[in-house]
């Protein structure tokens, strides 16, 4: 497998990740005001895995070019 393969794989389960994340803050804010002293962790978490993801997205563009060169 080549580094841009598994550049793409990794940001697949990234964006499931990213995705979950995003549902389970939704599904907070639905049973609000339940559990509304887990909303910061919850947001860090959504906050962290699209950090992550948008990271990954920015390498593989930059390994693109640089293969594409």
């Amino acid at each position: 497998m080549s580094n841009l393969e598994a550049l793409e794989a990794e940001i697949k389960k990234l964006s499931a990740k990213a995705t979950q994340a995003k549902m389970d803050l939704h599904d907070l804010a639905e049973e609000l005001p339940a559990n509304w002293t887990s909303i910061l962790s919850v947001a860090q978490q959504v906050h962290d895995a699209f950090d992550e993801l948008e990271r990954k997205r920015e390498d593989l563009k930059a390994q693109e070019q640089e293969y594409g060169s």
